[in-house]
């Protein structure tokens, strides 16, 4: 070959050379595969209210297949927003995702109404429950299927008794229903709606720990039994952390943490901020609190 000395190779047949060895490497590694897409991703979103309110500040989270991701933070940091945007929901209150977009299942759905994301399979559980009082249990179900044409209805409300047995008892109207039986009523009816994933917000409000840890089980057996992914939006990271597989910390609109679960758990920052104090001391000062966030994160 031309300008090539004896013995020596050309850039063409390094190339092909670097190629094969790298061809091989990847067949004899098994367990070498590409990592699936995740089932949810917001990418750099922006979140506006009323044309001039910024909340979410260049968003970015991932939610994998069949898992539980934790979304924490203290009030006003945007986590409500952020389902409400991936539900679909800002629309009701006057707001926009204006930058950035949401990938569901591998469709950009920013922009798209509530009743057609429902039908892509995103079901958001909202803060205080928000069941219909004067209906009764079993009709609050029947309404979480509304988008349904099938002839499972009745199988799936014998599904959702199998998991809330007290709900079965409770014939009267929901509004009579105690604070914890609302709360899982409220996740009855969005199985109801067979979504591939549940947005859950603040499900521990107002429960007793008791409650709560029951709920939170119940949570993780519904993950575990049904394969539903879910995206759960907490103010205590500690139940949060104890059923997700990852989690992710927003402070003023964006996310400022991300990690496993066992990994935020470990964090000293985590552990003060969010979980009691940390290893050397326990704080209690809020204003203090809210500086040193800013002071290290933002």
């Amino acid at each position: 070959m031309p300008g090539t000395r004896p013995g020596m190779t050309s850039p063409a047949d390094r190339d092909k050379a670097h190629m094969t060895e790298a061809s091989e490497a990847a067949l004899a590694a098994p367990g070498a595969v590409t990592a699936p897409a995740p089932l949810l991703s917001v990418r750099n979103i922006e979140v506006v209210y009323d044309d001039v309110i910024l909340v979410l500040r260049g968003l970015s989270l991932e939610v994998p297949q069949g898992a539980i991701v934790a979304l924490l933070g203290a009030n006003g940091a945007g986590k409500s927003t952020t389902l409400k945007a991936i539900s679909g929901l800002l629309k009701t209150e006057d707001g926009e995702v204006t930058r950035g977009e949401i990938v569901f299942d591998g469709e950009r759905i920013n922009g798209i109404d509530p009743d057609k994301i429902v039908r892509r399979g995103i079901f958001q559980v909202m803060e205080g429950r928000r069941i219909i009082a004067d209906m009764t249990s079993l009709e609050n179900l029947r309404l979480g299927a509304f988008t349904r044409s099938d002839n499972e209805v009745g199988a799936d409300i014998d599904m959702v008794y199998n998991y809330f047995p007290r709900l079965k008892e409770r014939t009267g109207l929901a509004g009579y229903l105690s604070g914890g039986e609302q709360q899982m009523l409220a996740i009855g009816r969005a199985l109801m709606a067979r979504p591939k994933m549940i947005l859950m917000d603040e499900p521990s409000m107002g429960l007793s720990p008791l409650l709560v840890k029951e709920v939170f089980a119940i949570i993780k057996k519904i993950n575990r039994d049904l394969g539903v992914t879910i995206l759960l939006v907490e103010q205590n990271a500690r139940a949060a952390l104890s059923v997700a597989s990852h989690g992710y910390i927003m402070e003023q609109g964006k996310v400022v943490l991300d990690g496993s679960a066992d990994e935020l758990r470990d964090n000293e920052d985590v552990k003060e901020f969010y979980l009691g104090g940390a290893a050397d001391q326990r704080k209690s000062f809020k204003n203090l609190k809210s500086f040193k966030r800013r002071k290290r994160w933002l």
